[in-house]
């Protein structure tokens, strides 16, 4: 197999995470439509969010200890067709708990099998540019909002909300279902760390001693916080800009242009990573996400809308990949699926926040502004939780 097939999984992987976290964000874009079509609470259909982001860290965690043990491919597969069959069945339900169950659950544990399992894979088919590799696999998430959202914001348009959401079930069966079968296990030699290569300080660690570690305790409170900070903003976006007297496409636009900007956000921050390292590229991240969240405080018109989209979607779209990065140079490639399945699971936890607290604040005031203050101090708290980080393993000559 040709070295340069590496490529190949890096493309297989970003198609999976466009499909599979496109699909599940597509439910901001049905909120609306599904509240007055069903008389359902926002914060009811905003909670089926709230149980894929739980859902998602737990199924994150099994899913990439299933990898580590059996190889990525047959997690993926699973998590293609359950996928499909979510939506399909989320499309038909009659209650708003079926609903939740259907989409909430059903969801949420088939976009976990993509997401941690596919980040430890591509780690183990490079040994040089990383950051670059895992940040690209991630751009699919930033390739959503550009493709899947307006995709059902047409439907929704030219049909109604159940035939869009059924559409876009089968379309996720045709193109998840092929990609699957580029899926690969990395050669021995790109998996071996030796010569120069930095050592992992946990590399040699057990499942239960790395995840009491001072390292995956700071990784995973950091990454806790930075998505607990962005979850509602991101979620609760379209519907705020459509309460600020944007249009309704317009408005999705704005959705989309985050997702653009993420996908420059993600080669941005990994090409930087790269060169000067990736906890001072990380913090500062956080820092301005947090300000750009306090900032739509002060924002009404479309214009406006923008220009702060092409900022907070190029941050929160920069910094995620690299948790992966730094899982795999505390922990090694050998553990990994687990660990950053772990990771993933705090990060969804913080992730199942937002929208639900977005939901339940609208509700109460009408309006978003302590969603947005609230995920502002909340990103603050991800800034100092960073700064804590141990230090990166230093690169040690190892024997032949």
């Amino acid at each position: 197999m040709s070295f340069s097939y590496r490529w190949v999984i890096v493309a297989a992987g970003a198609l999976m995470s466009c499909v599979a976290i496109g699909t599940m964000f597509s439910l901001a874009i049905f909120l609306e439509p599904m509240a007055i079509d069903t008389n359902w609470s926002r914060a009811g259909i905003s909670s089926a969010m709230t149980l894929n982001f739980l859902v998602m860290g737990l199924g994150g965690f099994a899913w990439g200890a299933i990898s580590d043990r059996f190889g990525a491919r047959i997690v993926v597969m699973t998590g293609a067709v359950l996928l499909g069959l979510a939506l399909v069945l989320a499309s038909r339900a009659g209650s708003l708990l079926s609903f939740q169950i259907t989409y909430g659950v059903l969801v949420g544990l088939a976009a976990s099998a993509f997401f941690a399992p596919m980040i430890a894979l591509t780690t183990g088919w490079f040994d040089t540019n990383r950051s670059l590799a895992v940040s690209l696999v991630s751009a699919g998430m930033g390739v959503a909002p550009m493709t899947i959202s307006p995709f059902a914001r047409w439907l929704i348009s030219a049909y109604d909300w159940r035939t869009a959401m059924f559409d876009i079930g089968i379309t996720a069966w045709v193109l998840l279902l092929p990609a699957v079968l580029l899926v690969r296990q990395p050669p021995k030699p790109v998996m071996a760390e030796t010569g120069s290569a930095p050592v992992a300080e946990g590399a040699g660690l057990t499942v239960g001693k790395a995840l009491r570690s001072p390292q995956f305790i700071v990784l995973g409170l950091t990454f806790f916080a930075c998505c607990a900070a962005h979850s509602g903003p991101i979620f609760h976006m379209v519907s705020y800009a459509m309460l600020c007297g944007v249009a309704p496409m317009a408005a999705v636009s704005i959705y989309s242009v985050e997702g653009l900007a993420g996908l420059g956000g993600r080669l941005f921050y990994g090409v930087l990573a790269d060169r000067l390292g990736v906890k001072p590229v990380l913090i500062a991240g956080l820092a301005i996400q947090a300000i750009v969240i306090a900032a739509y405080l002060s924002i009404s018109r479309l214009e406006q809308f923008y220009m702060l989209a092409v900022i907070f979607g190029a941050t929160y779209g920069g910094v995620m990949p690299l948790y992966a990065v730094l899982a795999r140079e505390y922990f090694g490639q050998r553990i990994l699926g687990t660990v950053f399945g772990a990771a993933t699971m705090l990060s969804s936890l913080g992730m199942a926040l937002g929208p639900l607290a977005g939901g339940m604040v609208f509700d109460a005031y009408a309006n978003y502004s302590w969603l947005f203050i609230g995920s502002a101090l909340i990103g603050l708290g991800a800034v100092g939780i960073a700064i804590a980080f141990p230090p990166l393993p230093r690169r040690e000559l190892q024997p032949a």
